[in-house]
């Protein structure tokens, strides 16, 4: 047990760090972790042998409604909702189309069975979120055309039509269902799925906002358990879970619900490692010694699903809407396969279907060229298109991205002989992109104007932008006590070397200081070094 946990901490950090170097690459970071898997697997260094599909199903199926849910709660539908009718018939009619012309493909031209081809193509029919914004945020790649939105929600929300079309038609290969239950089963697996979605995000909103939680952190166990149950329940009647998981993600993400900030860091440190998990294991499940006899039909079906049926379904569905030629070549190079590909290709070998391929080391084969090709050249096609707009940020599409851009408050308690008393807001200077967000009076929070007033005892919040580089300032803490030679003198008596005193924390006030403020023993000074 003990060295189970040694190599998985190691496996992780490894991941963080291949992270890093892929964003200065520019290279998908989910690439380095199928190949770290490989270099861990059977025919890799370690040797290690993991070959149970329903083991790695149920992992990565798990794992992939922790990535729906927060597909869906970090996409801003103010910025989505121009292009949502597009995406939207991206996801579900592309999705289709994609599936029936890389089936036929593989039908007439690599004369594979027919169920099985269309298998083919419903399992690698949906793009990839995860590959295409790792790219796109890491380089800052602002687009045209609210482009960027537009890929988010498609890639974001087609994956439940791929898993759809995946489970009909195994279903049909299993001898589990025709006619009438195959009906059921599309109406079941749509309706069951949106309904539930928004229950699910309904309730979730009301017990956030209705259940006060003393503990820091509960709120963000509470969703996740929901999230959990937005899949599951809609799964154990017929319903696509991921799917309704999605639409849940949309709706709280869009809510105004508390600590919404602590639930943004908490889901994107979850589906951090969820993707690290899923593609790492995919890569252990691997043989690259028995993948080299998957490589012709790969390689076939990924040079004309990126060259030919990604194009025609995004060109048929896109020119009525009469986009610009260049932003549909972007969307079909845009088009990057991932980790659902291969969940749902591990769902084959878990259900009762047979099949004549290895249609998971195919289906394995297409992602690594989808994401190591495509993805490596995104940036070179977004300006080879003329796509890329100085002026936009690729940062906005996403619900909160305080991450990237920080919003500090700073507390102001207004005493007599304030230089602010008495005045109303249009009458006070205050620094360039600074923002007086809230009065607080008498326990009273008051959303201020122009011509509010400011009272003695009244507590002002400011909002400003934080910092976006790292400038090297280092916080250090300092406790006076009785023999500190610092005890009993004023600020502006103490010298300080390329330092400054930003904060006296004394007892349960703190206190912002000045030159005249005296400092007392038992004082905790927090103290800003620069680092050099």
């Amino acid at each position: 047990m003990v060295n189970l946990l040694i190599v998985a901490s190691l496996i992780i950090i490894l991941c963080v760090i291949f992270n890093k170097v892929s964003s200065k690459l520019g290279v998908p970071m989910l690439l380095f972790f199928i190949l770290l898997g490989m270099l861990f697997g059977a025919d890799g260094i370690f040797k290690i042998d993991f070959g149970d599909y329903h083991i790695a199903e149920s992992i990565c199926s798990t794992a992939l409604i922790f990535i729906m849910f927060y597909g869906g709660f970090g996409t801003k539908w103010s910025e989505a909702k121009p292009v949502a009718v597009k995406a939207v018939m991206l996801s579900s009619l592309g999705v289709i189309l994609t599936a029936l012309i890389v089936g036929l493909f593989c039908y007439f031209v690599l004369k594979i069975e027919i169920l099985e081809s269309l298998l083919i193509g419903s399992v690698i029919s949906s793009t990839d979120a995860a590959s295409v914004f790792s790219i796109l945020r890491s380089k800052k790649l602002g687009l045209k055309y609210n482009t960027a939105s537009l890929l988010e929600v498609e890639s974001g929300s087609n994956d439940p039509c791929s898993y759809m079309l995946t489970s009909i038609i195994l279903a049909v290969m299993g001898g589990q269902a025709q006619g009438g239950a195959i009906v059921y089963m599309i109406f079941s697996q749509i309706v069951y799925g949106v309904v539930l979605g928004f229950v699910f995000a309904f309730v979730t909103r009301w017990l956030v906002k209705k259940i006060s939680l003393e503990t820091a952190g509960f709120d963000a166990i509470l969703v996740l358990a929901m999230a959990i149950l937005a899949y599951a329940v809609p799964s154990a009647i017929g319903g696509n879970g991921y799917l309704s998981v999605y639409i849940a993600g949309i709706v709280l993400g869009n809510s105004q619900i508390n600590n919404k900030k602590s639930l943004v860091n908490f889901f994107d440190g979850v589906t951090g490692l969820m993707q690290v998990l899923i593609f790492f294991l995919l890569g252990l499940l691997s043989y690259p010694s028995q993948m080299v006899y998957s490589i012709v039909p790969a390689v076939a079906i990924a040079l004309f699903l990126t060259f030919i049926a990604r194009p025609l379904s995004v060109f048929a569905i896109l020119t009525p809407f009469k986009c610009p030629l260049n932003q549909q070549l972007l969307v079909s190079w845009a088009g990057l396969r991932g980790a659902a590909s291969i969940v749902f290709a591990i769902m084959i070998y878990t259900s009762a279907a047979t099949t004549q391929n290895n249609i998971f080391n195919i289906v394995l084969c297409i992602v690594l060229l989808s994401i190591g090709f495509q993805g490596t050249l995104l940036p070179f096609f977004s300006k080879k298109f003329d796509m890329i707009d100085e002026n936009a940020d690729v940062l906005k599409t996403f619900s909160d991205y305080s991450d990237e851009v920080e919003i500090n408050f700073i507390q102001l308690s207004i005493n007599e002989n304030h230089i602010w008393e008495g005045k109303s807001l249009k009458e006070i200077d205050i620094p360039p992109n600074t923002l007086i967000v809230l009065l607080i009076r008498n326990k009273e929070k008051i959303v201020p104007h122009g011509d509010t007033v400011i009272n003695v005892g009244d507590t002002i919040v400011l909002a400003a932008r934080g910092l976006s580089e790292d400038y090297g300032i280092v916080l250090t803490e300092m406790v006076l006590d009785k023999k500190n030679k610092w005890t009993g003198k004023y600020l502006s008596q103490v010298k300080l070397d390329d330092g400054l005193v930003i904060m006296i924390k004394r007892g349960e006030n703190v206190l912002i200081p000045n030159g005249d403020t005296l400092l007392q023993e038992n004082d905790v000074l927090v103290i800003n070094y620069a680092e050099n």
